[in-house]
């Protein structure tokens, strides 16, 4: 999950950090987040990258405020959950208006925090949405839904990381991949230099995987048995 938390105040930005990364390890959900120190700030990088599942914006802030950078934003995305956090209870009117997902006040109770982004996770799980993974690569930050990771080779002290028809270069060893990956049911480590996402593999044929559109993944002796587990696992249901 990416989230992005806009408040002009250090302090309430880093507060809420802690507290949607404690909520995260707590709920065992992959995070990532970006801080913001204004309205304007936070509108030059969305213009660039909108790939976030969830925004947190103070209200009181500078020349562009929260409720006006919401309103902004819904002329170009009506969908994305928009989290007020604020000292005044007279916006809340407005925040209807911009299809806010919730509205808590200053000083921010941890609990009701955990309880607003529990129910935002629920509701992601019942619409049907993807997990999606985020990776570091050349170009900046990359999101892809779990079924669409294929394998990760292992090249010096990069990682490429394959989908169906396409190829990035990450910005990570694959030692860091195997710390994201593997554990998860999907990933397994088959070969010192090669992550598969075991959805993608028709068959093992010794030493290798392989893979929907046939390409083979070798599989080194001393892995062949975690493979097989995995393999069986996923697919035992």
């Amino acid at each position: 999950m990416r989230i992005a938390i806009c408040d002009d105040e250090e302090v309430q930005r880093l507060l809420l950090q802690k507290y949607v990364e404690e909520w995260a390890q707590g709920s065992k959900v992959p995070l990532e987040t970006r801080l913001f120190t204004s309205g304007e700030n936070f509108w030059f990088a969305w213009e660039d990258d909108r790939e976030y599942d969830l925004l947190i914006f103070d209200i009181e802030m500078g020349q562009l405020n929260g409720m006006e950078l919401a309103a902004d934003i819904r002329k170009k995305d009506d969908e994305i959950p928009i989290l007020f956090v604020t000292g005044y209870d007279s916006y809340m009117a407005q925040g209807f208006e911009v299809a806010a997902l919730h509205y808590l006040l200053k000083p921010l109770r941890k609990e009701k925090l955990f309880e607003v982004l529990d129910k935002f996770n629920k509701l992601r799980m019942k619409k049907g949405q993807e997990e999606k993974l985020l990776f570091r690569t050349e170009q900046g930050p990359l999101s892809l839904p779990v079924s669409k990771i294929w394998y990760i080779e292992a090249r010096a002290h990069q990682c490429i990381l394959y989908t169906e028809d396409e190829s990035h270069i990450l910005c990570s060893s694959i030692s860091e991949m195997v710390i994201q990956l593997c554990s998860r049911q999907e990933f397994v480590r088959c070969h010192r230099s090669y992550i598969v996402n075991i959805q993608h593999v028709s068959a093992i044929v010794k030493p290798e995987l392989v893979l929907d559109d046939k390409r083979r993944i070798p599989v080194s002796r001393s892995a062949e048995k975690e493979v097989n587990q995995v393999f069986i696992n996923l697919y035992r249901g």
